[in-house]
């Protein structure tokens, strides 16, 4: 994996995968700095290239009473505030070709939502910032279609670009990644499995997705020993509690004993 590609990342001599973490959504200062501090002492520890992440919106939402967010310019310059900080590179969606050049404006890494993963026009305005652009698969799509996404941003001149996994919808309530597709998908850019998401139980009467989170070690270790330079977690202090996507986090406390183990089964097969 060229760490290259992501601007200011640390550990760049690490062999280890790489982590983008941190909350769903920003929901204010105080909580994005703790949850950073929290996860930058266990990177540090082990050598985990690290990217925090956080929503500064949450534009897809099945209800219109969900919570969407503290306001745009407000969370944008708390994610400024952690880069700055923690010295970290830090990653959050974008929904409009508008967002694009605003968020490039405070954060390294621009991500592209999984349902929007088709739209040219934002891909384009994503890659022409010159910030690295992870694309989420859609749900519906392949993981060969997702050639075609790396390419809408490698033509414009931008070779930073990354794909993250995120499942395939299975049924209407359900999500199932098929780790066939990671080495399908090293082939176009560094692969990166988001862990939490694709736990996800969309579509439930209530308006709230539910969410398989007693399943997160065993998805991230599988994605590992499948080859993913990445993993995606998102991870807060109260999950029950989240403003958005509480169902399907990892509770912080857990994560230091998960990535542990997890740098574990990387350096066994680092050794191979």
């Amino acid at each position: 994996m060229n760490l290259s590609l992501i601007p200011q990342i640390k550990h760049t001599d690490s062999n280890n995968f790489f982590l983008l973490s941190g909350p769903c959504a920003i929901e204010g200062e105080d909580m994005a700095l703790r949850i950073a501090e929290h996860i930058v002492t266990i990177t540090d520890k082990l050598n985990i290239p690290y990217i925090f992440k956080g929503s500064f919106k949450k534009a897809n939402r099945s209800r219109l009473d969900s919570f969407t967010g503290i306001g745009d310019e407000k969370a944008l310059k708390i994610l400024r505030k952690v880069s700055e900080t923690f010295n970290v590179p830090t990653v959050t969606d974008i929904h409009t070709e508008q967002d694009a050049a605003m968020a490039a404006a405070y954060v390294d890494v621009l991500q592209i939502p999984a349902f929007l993963a088709r739209q040219t026009d934002l891909l384009i305005a994503a890659a022409h910032t010159g910030k690295t652009v992870n694309i989420k698969k859609g749900q519906f799509m392949s993981p060969e279609s997702m050639k075609h996404a790396v390419t809408k941003i490698t033509e414009t001149g931008n070779q930073q670009a990354i794909i993250t996994d995120r499942g395939t919808m299975f049924g209407y309530q359900d999500m199932i990644v098929d780790f066939r597709g990671i080495p399908t998908m090293k082939q176009y850019a560094p692969v990166v499995l988001d862990v939490t998401h694709s736990l996800q139980q969309p579509n439930q009467a209530s308006g709230v997705t539910g969410g398989r989170p007693a399943l997160i070690g065993t998805m991230a270790r599988a994605a590992i020993a499948a080859g993913v330079d990445g993993l995606f977690i998102e991870t807060h202090f109260d999950p029950a509690n989240a403003k958005s996507d509480g169902a399907n986090m990892l509770d912080l406390s857990l994560l230091e004993k998960l990535l542990t183990d997890l740098v574990a089964i990387q350096t066994t097969i680092n050794s191979l």
